[in-house]
């Protein structure tokens, strides 16, 4: 769409500052809580996405030059600024993407690990050393900043997601050029204008508002050097396949289908509470969300009971009213109806609607994008509302007659993102973690995502690429080994001329 000069329009960051658009191009930015649109953003050109590149190809000179005491003080400051101001990042996200503040707040705190983890990069990126490897000759390893990065960031977590990759990527002496969603842009301004304030030189840190273009631009432009990516399958898949072609390092999540097993000998009201929170978080749009709960019989009409009265308890509303309600919209109106149609669709294959929350209205907030929660029962594992991937609130109940029948459910998926067991037999639990082919397990823990010092990644159709996010995958991916080897000769022992190919005698 065209810009609208009565609603605020939401630029770029390069060169260490806002910058306007003047692409002429915009797209709308709404409250998902009450409908509205509240701003635009401005969609990039090709002049544009130039510039922004050779901006932060300029910072990347200058930074990698920096030495480590100075790069790590800058990332000190930046997470201290982050932590004392956590609170404005956090409205921002509850006013762009609808969820309720407490979930915007624990978004930022697991991205904030990432930043701690990175603030001790130094142990991370030292290289090795082995003296007199051969006679006189020593043999040592470097790891240095690939250059330009580029990160493309989704909806859901316009904060997290994108601290999953940039505090590595600045640590390590790399410049990054940020793409965040269209539909809720403003956080990574934000997070721009923090990292000036902690110190980082222009250019080491650029946002790229836009859409497609902007995103095949950073994937086929020769100067950025990687891609880290998060978001649907199909997108992934496209990220990891064009920027390959281009010579780039790319880590591309996609989507997920992740399945809760839960064993007859496990608390079922426990259970309950674990499957309310892993379905319904963030209005179900996590890429960890549960979507399946595999209840191996006879215990699933009990734990659908229990479900579904926790179901009638919960608050939904504006994620920034108060009381503050526990669950918010969906990110908008279009998304709202992708959801609905994959209730439909369950319903069509034969599934039981036990909770329905396609008619759903949150009182006050009548015009908001909201979808109420949803539990079914009984879903086909034919059914397309089993094998893709929802991104709702929606929660789906399969019956199975023993643990060997979910295990075969889950490793026959294409996704293999993350997944569940509940149970409190320590036997059972170990063998899962052996025999599933998932990336990502909890035991008793419904959504698994790694603390900043392991990585996190999927298997199968949930990973594109060779490298996880963050942790010591993270310091791989955004740096390059050199190899030296070095001797310092003595003219009187040099040796002379030797044309053969060189050994350890």
């Amino acid at each position: 769409m065209t810009g609208t000069t009565d609603i605020p329009t939401i630029g770029h960051w390069i060169d260490g500052a806002v910058r306007a658009s003047e692409s002429g191009r915009t797209a709308p930015v709404y409250n998902p809580a009450t409908g509205a649109q509240q701003a635009q953003v401005a969609l990039a050109d090709q002049a544009e996405i130039d510039e922004a590149i050779a901006s932060a190809q300029r910072g990347y000179e200058e930074w990698s030059r920096y030495s480590i005491a100075k790069r790590q003080s800058i990332l000190f400051s930046f997470r201290e600024l982050l932590n004392a101001r956590k609170g404005e990042l956090a409205e921002i996200i509850t006013r762009e993407h609808g969820k309720v503040l407490s979930d915007a707040m624990g978004e930022i705190a697991r991205g904030q690990e990432v930043v701690e983890l990175a603030t001790g990069f130094a142990h991370l990126t030292k290289g090795a050393f082995n003296e007199n490897a051969s006679t006189g000759i020593d043999v040592y390893s470097l790891k240095q900043p690939l250059g330009v990065v580029g990160v493309i960031s989704p909806f859901n977590f316009p904060a997290m997601v994108p601290m999953w990759f940039f505090p590595v990527a600045i640590a390590a002496g790399n410049s990054v050029v940020l793409k965040p969603s269209e539909k809720d842009p403003s956080a990574a301004l934000w997070m721009a204008e923090l990292w000036k304030e902690a110190g980082l030189p222009d250019g080491v840190f650029t946002v790229l508002q836009g859409d497609k273009l902007a995103v095949d631009g950073l994937l086929t432009d020769p100067v950025v050097q990687s891609i880290s990516f998060v978001g649907s399958t199909p997108i992934a898949k496209y990220i990891y396949e064009t920027a390959s072609q281009h010579g780039k390092r790319v880590q591309a999540l996609g989507g997920a289908k992740n399945h809760m097993l839960v064993l007859p000998d496990a608390d079922l009201d426990i259970v309950a509470d674990q499957a309310i929170n892993a379905g319904y978080g963030a209005a179900g749009e996590r890429c960890m969300a549960i979507s399946v709960v595999l209840a191996v019989e006879p215990i699933a009409d009990e734990l659908i009971e229990k479900i579904s009265q926790r179901i009638g308890e919960l608050r939904i509303g504006d994620g920034a009213s108060h009381p503050e309600p526990q669950m918010g919209p969906l990110i908008t109106a279009e998304h709202r109806a992708k959801v609905s149609g994959y209730v439909d669709i369950a319903e069509a294959d034969g599934a039981k609607i036990v909770v329905d929350g396609r008619d759903f209205t949150a009182p006050g907030c009548e015009d908001g994008f909201f979808f109420g929660p949803t539990l079914i029962d009984d879903v086909p594992t034919s059914s397309r509302a089993y094998t893709e991937e929802i991104f709702g609130p929606v929660l789906e109940v399969v019956r199975v007659k023993s643990y060997d029948e979910g295990v075969e459910l889950i490793n026959s998926g294409q996704f293999g993102n993350g997944t569940a067991i509940f149970t409190n037999d320590g036997g059972a639990a170990r063998r899962f973690q052996n025999e599933i082919q998932v990336g990502m397990i909890g035991i008793n823990v419904p959504i698994p995502v790694p603390v900043a010092y392991h990585s996190f990644g999927g298997w199968k159709q949930s990973l594109f690429g060779d490298s996880k996010a963050y942790g010591v995958q993270g310091f791989e991916f955004f740096t390059r080994e050199k190899a030296v080897t070095s001797r310092w000769l003595d003219p009187a022992t040099h040796g002379g001329i030797n044309l053969g190919f060189p050994q350890n005698d």
